[in-house]
């Protein structure tokens, strides 16, 4: 990992002043954000927003075994740094280019610990940095975040650590938590007068995810789970912790800790666009990134296989997976999973014997489409250098890790190793039964994408995974990173007529609402969940979603409300894409189109909702025209609606 060593490079700092003040302060490069630092024998920070606070004094400290970061010691050193630059993302999720503007401070104590502030025009962050030697133990990490109101959140309840973070939202007040409700991150904060908040976590290594509890008042704390002691496990994927030790990390004492993020937005559209927990995570750890392509993949787990019209029995066999090779190849997409069943669980290296994986490889490379193989996360970890040597000599392009279901500093490592030693072999990695990204695929940017999101699977068992649900997790939990929902389904229900059904699963709003997603939802792996066979009686789908990238040159979000509707643009090369979702309400949004070059002429193709879409959910319309950067035009979305549109310059 690499650090700052901001302890170690005091020739570099750029201001020091008096030592003695106990009151410091960072602002944002546009002067809006201003964030407040003061000690006097406990670490406090608050922020402003234009003037009107928003983080009230919240205390935050570290406790070590012999000593607590943020209650002890004095300040010797304040230095600041100011940042302006441009990155190139190896994988361009939003955009080609992203833009890293901050100011920073840094509060260097006399106990060999530093305490550092930055300040961006769309959010802060903290986080402590320490010079202790070899080795310390951290027993605990303490934070009361105190908010200027009983604001309204998007609540993600967790029953406990033992979790995979798919949740769905409760939408309730900071005054009816309390200290028995245990919460997941992102969480989205709205204030009844002033710019929503996301409090995320990023560049997570060697030490456990944050987690949120209420508290009184108006107020919130962390939590983290404490260091596996015992565990005991059940199968081959359950293993549960029986007991914890008394603390949450052993490391070096040598570090810089996570980021404590709060990305903070005056439009909930901002929300959609914000890049912190990538800029402030670890640099790219990979030499040759030449190898990670992304794409759009064929899936087989959630239509369980149905496809039809064959002269073969569907299933998990060769056969089928040569179909969807097939099917992939057609339209164009990338990849095809081989999900659960290709080998005898507990034995990556025992394949079943109606599977042949490495002729699926050899026929997928013929077509120009590459294999991703489904694993346990225990069996991976049992067999991790003898079945990762085998996928590369197999010609496996990559690896769905599943069931972690934890985020403790063991398995917060786990993930770093898998990401170090797919990388090793130029395997992909879909980490899904796992914690919310948390900068890791900055540093290892072959980890692609991560589920950590109640996504399409819910359809197959829940009647919770609404429309409404669908417009809360692009602004929250994709702000941490890109999110393995499984869009895709062709079989489209109204809420009337929606039923879970695991073997023939259908999925709740229209047709073009889950079109959409291909667009609102950010994937650099993005699977197309429903089978061949089904795709193949909708061309007019098809032809969008062959064209569809899965990364992106440009966003630009046109409408956006938490929980409500949004529209996004997206430019890929010189086309353009639009997409819009809305909830269980009819919508007529306007949007303009001042993001295609002016003087130049487009041919649009829409698919929209069609007039009977409110009773029949498939039922939608494809229309052509000519669009121009000076047109408006208004959408209007059914009831769990959606709109897309494919834009390609004429001229």
């Amino acid at each position: 990992m690499k650090h700052t060593k901001i302890l170690l490079i005091l020739a570099f700092v750029l201001v020091v002043t008096n030592i003695n003040a106990k009151d410091y302060t960072v602002t944002s490069p546009d002067k809006k954000i201003n964030v407040k630092v003061s000690f006097d024998n406990e670490l406090m920070f608050s922020v402003l927003y234009n003037g009107q606070e928003l983080i009230g004094p919240s205390p935050v400290s570290m406790e070590l075994e012999n000593m607590t970061l943020g209650r002890e010691g004095k300040i010797v050193k304040k230095s600041t740094n100011s940042v302006d630059r441009v990155l190139t993302p190896v994988v361009r999720i939003k955009s080609e280019k992203v833009t890293d503007r901050y100011n920073e401070l840094t509060l260097i104590f006399d106990k060999n610990y530093a305490f550092i502030v930055r300040a961006y025009n769309d959010g802060i962050g903290y986080r402590f940095e320490t010079e202790l030697g070899d080795s310390i133990t951290v027993k605990k990490e303490n934070a009361r975040y105190s908010f200027n109101g009983n604001y309204t959140c998007w609540w993600a309840k967790e029953k406990g650590f033992h979790s995979n973070n798919q949740v769905y939202y409760d939408y309730t007040s900071l005054q009816e938590l309390t200290s028995d409700d245990l919460g997941s991150l992102p969480l989205i904060l709205n204030p009844v007068n002033g710019p929503k908040i996301v409090i995320a976590e990023t560049d997570l290594n060697d030490y456990p995810g944050m987690w949120l509890r209420g508290a009184d008042g108006t107020s919130l704390t962390v939590t983290n789970p404490a260091y596996p002691k015992k565990t005991k496990q059940v199968n081959d994927r359950d293993v549960f912790i029986t007991e914890r030790e008394g603390y949450i990390a052993r490391t070096s004492g040598t570090r810089t800790f996570p980021w404590r993020v709060f990305a903070i937005a005056s439009k909930d559209g901002d929300l959609i666009t914000n890049q912190l927990t990538y800029l402030m995570a670890s640099e790219n750890e990979l030499d040759d990134t030449s190898w990670i392509k992304p794409g759009k993949v064929s899936w087989d787990w959630w239509n369980a296989n149905n496809i039809e019209g064959v002269d073969f029995p569907a299933g998990v066999n060769t056969q089928t997976y040569k179909y969807y090779i097939d099917f992939a190849a057609k339209y164009g997409l990338e990849y095809i999973m081989l999900d659960e069943g290709w080998y005898k669980l507990g034995n990556l290296l025992d394949i079943e014997p109606d599977v042949d994986v490495k002729e699926l490889v050899r026929y997928g490379k013929e077509k120009g489409v590459g294999v991703l193989l489904w694993v346990v996360w225990k069996t991976l970890d049992d067999q991790m250098q003898e079945a990762l040597d085998a996928f590369k000599e197999w010609g496996v392009k990559g690896i769905k890790v599943d069931f972690m279901d934890k985020d403790d500093q063991w398995m917060v490592n786990y993930f770093h190793r898998v990401a170090k030693e797919a990388a090793r072999r130029h395997l992909l990695v879909d980490f899904h039964g796992s914690y919310k990204p948390a900068g890791i695929r900055r540093m290892y940017p072959n980890v692609m994408t991560r589920e950590g999101v109640n996504g399409g699977e819910q359809y197959k068992w829940s009647y919770r995974q609404t429309p409404e649900h669908n417009l809360i997790t692009p602004f929250g939990r994709m702000l941490a990173g890109p999110m393995d929902y499984t869009p895709g389904a062709m079989n489209n229900a109204q809420e009337k007529n929606f039923k879970p059904i695991f073997d023939r699963p259908m999925s709740m709003g229209t047709r073009c609402h889950q079109l959409a997603m291909f667009v609102c939802y950010e994937s650099p792996l993005q699977m197309l969940c429903d089978a061949p066979s089904n795709y193949y009686r909708e061309p007019e789908a098809m032809e969008f979603l062959s064209a569809v990238p899965s990364v992106w040159d440009e966003t630009v979000v046109l409408q956006a409300k938490v929980s409500d509707y949004l529209v996004v643009a997206r430019r890929s090369g010189k086309k353009w894409f639009v997409g819009g979702m809305g909830d269980w309400n009819e919508h007529e949004l306007e949007i303009g189109f001042s993001f295609l070059d002016p003087g130049k002429k487009y041919k649009m193709v829409i698919v929209q909702d069609g007039i009977n879409a409110n009773r029949i959910a498939t039922d939608f319309k494809r229309i052509e025209k000519e669009v121009s950067s000076d047109d408006t035009m208004t959408i209007n979305m059914k009831k769990g609606g959606g709109w897309v549109a494919q834009i390609i310059p004429e001229n």
